[in-house]
């Protein structure tokens, strides 16, 4: 798969007020979304994020609306889940919803929708069949590649990506949290270890999530939260290793600011001088 620099994430497009007041569920809020996607189809964005969490539903809602008619030329994912009351049939029941919701038959990257994998976890999902269910539903054509999601790197989650059951990690690594791909180390991490892996790497909350904006507005009031923004997705962008930062946009200036910052390679930073201590 070839895609964009930046991803249009479906988080803030859900999820009740996740990183914004707004209710989700107001027709002005839902069109200066749906005007995002359009945006982001015309300026050349073709990976497109989401899951049936956000929101119950709502974002995959929206993406199959605005997306439907391009759904050739885009690269879709969304998610699964796996939980006590798991089975296969539950899950092939779920992922035929966010389908119909997507409007399409097929999405061409399906993700385990993870968090933090202990060893115990990692043990459970290889032995207990979503893997194979996963597999299943590439085989029947319900999705087209596999990946799968963390917010924090673990143990377990390198033993699951060692399995070679999965094509695309998508991780939360940014400014604040380094720790997934470190420079000052030449660079080591998990996101090293999946670009060995052959794995296609995307980066969920490259904008840190609001933290460094409130982190910096508290020491200096009257920052630039757009200018912080911009300061943290261009770190991720620099990032060699990773292939897609996937932002969470909710109208067209943020989607053309982002693919503008994506498109001007002058503004990249160098990431290993940044961590060089010695003059």
């Amino acid at each position: 798969m070839k895609v964009s620099r930046i991803g249009f994430g479906g988080a803030p497009a859900g999820i009740p007020k996740y990183l914004g007041p707004e209710d989700r569920d107001s027709p002005e809020f839902q069109e200066n979304v749906l005007a995002a996607l359009r945006q982001a189809l015309e300026s050349g964005v073709t990976y497109f994020d989401t899951a049936p969490g956000y929101g119950d539903g709502r974002a995959e809602r929206l993406y199959g609306q605005a997306l439907e008619p391009r759904r050739d030329s885009i690269v879709l994912a969304t998610k699964y889940f796996y939980d006590d009351g798991w089975t296969p049939e539950k899950g092939t029941a779920r992922l035929k919803e966010s389908l119909d919701r997507l409007k399409t038959g097929t999405v061409d990257v399906l993700q385990y929708h993870g968090s933090f994998f202990n060893d115990e976890l990692a043990d459970r999902i290889v032995k207990s069949g979503p893997l194979d269910w996963a597999d299943e539903m590439r085989a029947k054509g319900y999705c087209r590649h596999l990946g799968i999601t963390a917010e924090a790197p673990s143990g377990g989650l390198e033993r699951l990506l060692r399995t070679g059951r999965f094509e695309t990690v998508l991780v939360a690594y940014n400014l604040i949290y380094q720790c997934w791909c470190d420079y000052q180390r030449e660079p080591v991490g998990l996101i090293p270890l999946a670009r060995s892996l052959g794995l296609g790497i995307a980066v969920m909350r490259p904008a840190t999530s609001g933290f460094l904006q409130k982190l910096l507005a508290g020491e200096f009031p009257g920052v630039d939260a757009a200018r912080v923004a911009r300061l943290a997705i261009n770190f991720v962008l620099s990032t060699p290793e990773v292939d897609c930062a996937v932002v969470g946009m909710r109208n067209p200036r943020e989607v053309a600011d982002n693919v503008a910052l994506a498109d001007d390679p002058a503004a990249r930073l160098n990431v290993r001088e940044l961590h060089d201590r010695f003059d």
